[in-house]
């Protein structure tokens, strides 16, 4: 089982808006610190105004930051936002299915179980209990060789 690349991306911009709850952050300065595409943070950034999870201001000096409380946020919520309801296998779409042994087989039951199972645990966590050292994170994404530290 592997999350999506969308969902570690979107799981690192979270982390790094909860360790940065002072001030706007922009797409760059996390791409920079994470060493990623900033396409591919846009991606993420987008679905996760859409959903209200973090707010975007537009403009000179703008920037993102979380709309809600590091605390209020469960990792379940974000995870099965940015994993979507593609089914598990095939057998559990809503099309038909082409495998023969569907029927008979408990494959189907045993992957909902594994997955309900990991998103229980998800469920368990919020985005602050991923960040109880934040100034050491931040050291270590920030202050790295290549990064500047972002101006006061």
């Amino acid at each position: 089982m592997k999350l999506t690349a969308f969902s570690d991306y979107t799981m690192r911009v979270l982390m790094f808006l909860a360790m940065e709850r002072s001030r706007l952050v922009t797409i760059p300065e996390i791409a920079a610190a994470y060493g990623i595409s900033e396409n591919h943070l846009m991606k993420v950034v987008h679905q996760l105004a859409r959903s209200g999870v973090i707010e975007s201001v537009r403009g000179k000096g703008g920037g993102i930051r979380l709309a809600r409380e590091p605390g209020d946020i469960r990792l379940g919520e974000i995870v099965r936002a940015s994993e979507g309801s593609a089914p598990l296998v095939e057998c559990l779409a809503d099309e038909p299915c082409s495998c023969r042994i569907a029927p008979v087989c408990r494959l189907s039951s045993v992957v909902e179980k594994a997955f309900a199972a990991l998103y229980a645990t998800f469920d368990d966590y919020t985005l602050a209990d991923l960040v109880p050292d934040a100034p050491r994170m931040n050291a270590i994404l920030l202050h790295r060789p290549g990064n500047a530290p972002p101006a006061a």
